[in-house]
């Protein structure tokens, strides 16, 4: 590549484009581009900022695309509410599938080399009852996200077969990080207040994978050149339990973590009834990934590990909390 290249974030006012928007603008090699919502966004800072409207299927990204090599598409929407199921596919699908293939279309057009996606491992399932997920396993999402991602990563790959620009497809797991959103952030706010959780026994594995390491993977995918028209697969290394993610946090918020044992089945009935079905999935039951192939294909390394990952969120989000008691 050039000496100084332009790319193009997507969603970089959003969990994972902020913190790649971060991490790039620090890179002399980049010139960052943002799209935004709002041209006031706060959270972007010397960066070029392009104001765009709604992802969806005819939106015009002409001068965001202006002079860039590389795009990373991570904008998406994952809930719609208070809708029923078959409004909620249609409504993730126009910006999810739609937006994503528009966007690609005029990058096609504009002569981008490379074209990065950030999908989901929920492409693959929820992976209780499977085997480590691997860029193999065969899709199987359960969730309208998910199906809407896949849909959007087989558009992409139709689009720019035998073309000149390059695909890259990332599915993460849970990224994690102290500003997390989501189930995260209320487990965050849980251990902080020393509540006690019920996973005293709960013998899961899950993989997961830290912002910092996996925007140090989409860095690594923008230029390498065995990324060309690859999928992977994101994780920080070895799973851990979800007492194990408890216990981590509360160490590096400088607390004891609290767990007490409490009957799965009547955790998962009572999930049930409230509709939550989807977060008994993820604190009780497992989902490995086998991310291998990006450090045997690219020799990428996570820079911290899940352990350290977590104990660093832990810390951080004692330090926001602090920061916000003083103001």
């Amino acid at each position: 590549m050039a000496e100084c290249s332009k790319v193009l974030v997507t969603g970089a006012t959003g969990f994972i484009g902020s913190g790649l928007v971060m991490r790039l603008s620090a890179d002399p090699q980049w010139r960052v581009v943002a799209s935004v919502r709002r041209q006031s966004a706060s959270s972007v800072r010397d960066v070029e900022v392009v104001q765009v409207a709604d992802i969806g299927p005819d939106t015009d990204w002409s001068e965001a695309l202006s002079g860039v090599d590389v795009v990373v598409h991570a904008a998406a929407i994952a809930h719609v509410r208070n809708v029923s199921a078959g409004e909620q596919l249609t409504r993730l699908r126009t910006t999810n599938v739609e937006g994503a293939l528009c966007l690609a279309r005029q990058a096609l057009d504009s002569g981008v080399r490379r074209f990065v996606f950030i999908s989901s491992i929920g492409v693959n399932g929820t992976g209780a009852a499977h085997q480590p997920f691997n860029e193999l396993s065969p899709p199987e999402p359960h969730a309208a996200y998910a199906v809407s991602k896949l849909d959007a990563e087989c558009a992409l790959q139709d689009l720019f077969a035998n073309t000149t620009t390059e695909l890259v497809i990332i599915r993460p797991p849970l990224v994690y990080a102290a500003h997390a959103p989501g189930n995260f952030k209320r487990l965050l706010r849980i251990v902080d207040l020393g509540l006690p959780l019920p996973f005293a026994r709960v013998a899961n594995l899950r993989s997961i994978v830290s912002l910092e390491n996996l925007v140090d993977l989409i860095c690594c995918c923008l230029t390498h050149p065995a990324a060309a028209n690859e999928l992977f697969v994101a994780e920080d290394g070895s799973p851990v339990s979800t007492a194990d993610i408890v216990w981590h946090l509360a160490a590096g918020m400088g607390k004891r973590g609290r767990l007490f044992s409490f009957p799965a089945i009547l955790v998962a009935l009572a999930c049930r009834a409230l509709g939550l079905s989807g977060i008994y999935t993820q604190l009780f039951e497992s989902l490995v990934v086998d991310g291998s192939k990006a450090r045997r294909l690219l020799g990428w390394q996570p820079i911290v590990s899940t352990e350290a990952g977590l104990i660093q969120a832990g810390e951080a989000y004692k330090r926001m909390r602090s920061l916000k008691k003083e103001w």
